[in-house]
């Protein structure tokens, strides 16, 4: 059993063998120039300083056996599983489907949509591609991780208080006990990120836990030892 005694709301217990590591939607589109959280106006830097944090906690995670689950987010060519009040809400300089510097937006096989060559999946990893906010929603991801016993899951990846406060939220209501890694995720909104991770702690843990790479690595490399 893996230990962290300094995660809030209060200690976190995960047995390796069945938690998984969930990082979510470390795409081009949301963290270069040219992709589509750029064309939000919004700025992308602040996404990629969690890079080196979340390739540590990937190491860990891999150097501990556990299941590293990557996601994209993105959609069909024909954006048949991309509804319009997704593709046409607000005033992007460039919408879902739409072509930018490293293809069409968000639209799975083209280059934007890809996970960054910095936090590529290791061959054998699962990469669950949702149409959606949540990675349970409209995936295989339930199933996977029930097959495996998983039962104990490890959040990182962006943005803190979308797709990544959304996923933890179908997994808390699923039974899984989460927790999400701080310093490897972001969003484009300090205060944004801020405010999700006092909910996600709030009455007790009501949606999960917090803590560090560190202390996850640390916790890690105990149990293994």
């Amino acid at each position: 059993m893996a230990h962290i005694a300094a995660a809030l709301p209060f200690a976190f217990d995960f047995p390796p063998a069945h938690t998984a590591l969930i990082v979510i939607d470390m795409q081009r589109d949301f963290l270069e120039p040219g992709g589509f959280g750029a064309a939000l106006g919004n700025d992308v830097t602040r996404l990629q300083a969690i890079v080196p944090a979340t390739q540590a906690l990937l190491a860990a995670a891999r150097a501990a056996g556990l299941l590293v689950v990557h996601t994209r987010e993105d959609h069909a060519p024909d954006l048949s599983d991309c509804p319009p009040a997704k593709r046409n809400r607000g005033a992007p300089s460039l919408r879902i489907g739409d072509v930018g510097p490293m293809g069409r937006i968000l639209v799975r096989g083209e280059p934007g949509a890809e996970i960054i060559p910095d936090l590529a999946p290791l061959a054998g990893e699962i990469v669950i591609d949702k149409p959606g906010k949540g990675a349970f929603y409209a995936t295989p991801l339930g199933e996977i991780l029930a097959a495996r016993g998983i039962t104990h899951l490890l959040f990182a990846g962006v943005t803190t208080e979308v797709c990544v406060q959304t996923t933890m939220r179908e997994a808390n209501d699923r039974g899984y006990d989460c927790l999400l890694v701080e310093d490897a995720t972001d969003s484009y909104f300090a205060e944004f990120k801020t405010a999700t991770i006092a909910m996600i702690r709030a009455q007790g843990g009501i949606v999960g836990w917090t803590a560090t790479t560190a202390q996850v690595a640390a916790a890690l490399s105990s149990a293994v030892a």
